[in-house]
Order: C-alpha cells, then structure tokens, then sequence
C-alpha cells in the first residue's frame, strides 16, 4: 500500500501517451514492462511496530542500547543487525548482460534482478547499488565505505580487464567476501557440468584438453578453475586467436592466463586450437563455424553459453558432440549463474568469512554436481535452478571449505 501511495499505478495513459505497461498507445501489451513498473524489490521490516512500545523498542530509546553494544564489542554488529544477512549487489553498468555499456540507471532492472534471485534460490537479502563513475579506485573507495552495512559484495557486470583489479583491490581492502560473479559464478558451474559430463562418458578430468572462446571475465575464471580442478589442457582463444606467451600484444591479465594454461604449446586460430579437441567453452558471443565443429574429439563435450545465440548452435552441436549445453533457458543443461551465487554467499555468511577462496569456489562445484550425479544422462548435467537441492547444498560445502581454509569466523 506504501509503494502505492509514492509510485501509484495506473491504467490510464499519461501525457505522453504511456500506460501502465510501458509502452504507447497503439503498441501491444508487454509483459516485461508491466512487471518492472515501479521495481521489483521493497524493504520489508522484520518486526512489527504496532504501538509506542514496539516504537520505543525497534527505534529510541531501545536502540540505542545495542548501539552502545556494538560500539563496546563490534563483532556483535552481527547479531543485533541485518550485516550478516545481506549482500550488496554493486556495478558501474559498464557490461550488462548481452546490452553492453549502458550505465548505471539501464543498469538498475538487472541489478533488481540480481537481488531478488538471491532471496528465491538463497534466501539472502541484496541490495542494487549503481555506481555512477567507471574509475577503478573511485569504486573501489566507494565500495570501502559501503562495507560496513554489508556481509558481503557482489560484483556485477563491470567490464574487463578493470574487472579484475576492482576485485583484487577490494579484496585487499575489506574483511568480507567479495565474489565477481560474471566470473567465478560461471566458472563454478561450468566446472559442476563438466565433471558431470566426464562421469557420464567415463572420462577424468585430466584426461580431457578444452579449448576456451572468449578471454574476458568469464573465461579467465573458468580457465582458472578447470586448471585448479585438474583438467589436461586447457587453452584460451581471444579475437587474435590463442592465448600464448609469444603474442606480444597481451594485457597483464592475459600474459598470466599465458603463464598457466596452453601447455600443448597452440598458437594460432579458435578453429585452429579445436582441431582433436575433446571440450569447446563459449563466453564470446562469436560465431564458430561447423567444419571446426566437427574436427573435434569423437565424444566431444560443447558448452556454448553466449546469450541469446550460442557460438555452436545446439542443432548442429549435437551432430558431434557427446554432451551440449548453453546459457539459455530453452535447452537442455543450462549453465545459469544462478545455480552458484546464492548458496555460495549463503554459505559465506553462515560462517561469517571474510572472504571466498578457490578452495570454497572448487566445494561449490563439486556440491552442485553431486545434485544430480545419480541422475546422469546427456540432456541432465546440471540441475536445474528450481531444484529444491541445489542452494542447501552449495550452502553446506561452501560453509564446510571456509571452516576448513581457515577463513570462517564462526
């Protein structure tokens, strides 16, 4: 009723023309606009205040005793306030889903959404914060100022390479976890459906060399943790080709990707780096054309996850490969951030850690392929995000691993 009487509703058209669904006159409906009209988040109080002593309790002059508390001992700043509950969803709008650059205000609906999934498949409470400014120390100080309202921070749609050192430097900076989830969120999952699919065709992780499209956010992560977790080989191909030491036009991020990745010793073309190869990531949003396709491995695994067009289309990855899998919603073995994030921030507050570690990233993705492991088949890799499964047990082996790696503080 309260959002109402600040963002009424209405059926009727405005001076310019605009209904309530978003759209001018004349237009079809819209869906999309109805939903989004006046945001798709509140803040909800957790206590009644029904009269002057619920008022004298939840504001002055209660509060002010466990203001006083919390100045004494501030780690009890946990368990008297929302810190340890909530995460802050942050970005510059730099990097948006498929839309690009299209700053902090475009930004906003997705951020909204961000949160909202965070509560459904997690129950943690987000906060959107749009930052207007793209400097990466002015977010950074930014985001060290906000710390102390937040458990945690999601980093979100920030383009790279900057990316990359507004995580490294916060995380130097603050004793709360903070998770760019355009990077390790995709990483975990594609790591969960590809061990998945190697139990399926009885292979090893070890035994399987991938080739890596897209040398952005995503698949540096992902590069990171297939090495971590073991893969054979595996080799990153940007707009140049592969990722190798003897390119001279590398950035620092890439130069280190080169320093652990491409032991086969590749060079040249995407095409070129698929020949024999057994798995095919897509984060790039290219197009790769069928007769490399089908110079791949015999049993090949392809993932091809750019949104809304696949690198591979399904039709014709499935003429080749053993296991297919996209970011779309629309086929089978969707490889969804949302799958990860929640459980792991879940299991980051529960134990109040201070930060996530590849150790806990690693325990995420085994839990998550361990959802379906008894369930195997070449359309179910992966689960999916409305199994009731998943966050309870990201949850707990994302709790366990922090305890373990030392970085739990309960």
């Amino acid at each position: 009723m309260a959002a109402e009487m600040v963002n009424p509703r209405s059926d009727k058209a405005g001076d310019s023309g605009e209904g309530a669904d978003g759209v001018t006159d004349g237009e079809p409906f819209d869906p999309a606009f109805a939903l989004h009209r006046g945001g798709k988040m509140a803040v909800q109080a957790t206590v009644p205040v029904r009269d002057r002593d619920d008022l004298s309790l939840a504001y002055t002059p209660g509060v002010a005793k466990v203001c006083s508390a919390i100045a004494e001992q501030p780690e009890l700043v946990h368990d008297y306030t929302w810190k340890s509950q909530v995460v802050a969803v942050v970005t510059d709008g730099s990097a948006v889903l498929g839309l690009g650059d299209i700053g902090p205000e475009a930004s906003l609906p997705v951020m909204e959404g961000k949160a909202i999934l965070f509560k459904q498949f997690g129950g943690v409470d987000a906060v959107p914060i749009a930052l207007d400014c793209r400097d990466v120390d002015e977010i950074v100080e930014t985001v060290v100022r906000l710390a102390p309202s937040f458990g945690g921070v999601n980093l979100e749609d920030i383009s790279a390479p900057r990316c990359f050192e507004i995580e490294r430097k916060l995380q130097e900076r603050v004793d709360i976890p903070i998770f760019h989830d355009d990077q390790h969120g995709t990483a975990v999952v594609t790591l969960a459906a590809l061990r998945n699919a190697a139990k399926l065709t009885d292979r090893a992780l070890g035994q399987l060399r991938a080739v890596i499209s897209g040398a952005g956010a995503a698949g540096v992560a992902i590069a990171r943790i297939l090495t971590e977790a073991g893969i054979g080989d595996v080799a990153v191909c940007d707009r140049k080709g592969v990722v190798s030491p003897d390119r001279d036009d590398l950035t620092d991020v890439k130069r280190e990707l080169a320093g652990f990745t491409n032991k086969a010793g590749l060079t040249g073309s995407l095409e070129t780096a698929m020949d024999g190869a057994d798995v095919f990531i897509g984060v790039s949003g290219g197009t790769v054309a069928d007769e490399a396709v089908a110079k791949m491995a015999p049993g090949a695994f392809i993932f091809a996850m750019a949104n809304p067009n696949p690198e591979i289309h399904p039709d014709v990855a499935h003429q080749h490969a053993a296991v297919v899998a996209t970011g779309r919603s629309d086929f089978p073995n969707q490889i969804n951030n949302v799958l990860a994030f929640p459980g792991i921030f879940a299991g980051a507050l529960q134990v109040r850690a201070s930060r996530i570690t590849e150790g806990m990233k690693l325990a995420a993705a085994e839990a998550l392929a361990s959802v379906v492991a008894d369930e195997l088949s070449a359309d179910k890799v992966i689960p999916s995000p409305f199994d009731e499964r998943v966050a309870p047990a990201v949850t707990a082996a994302v709790a366990a691993a922090a305890r373990a790696e030392g970085v739990a503080r309960r």
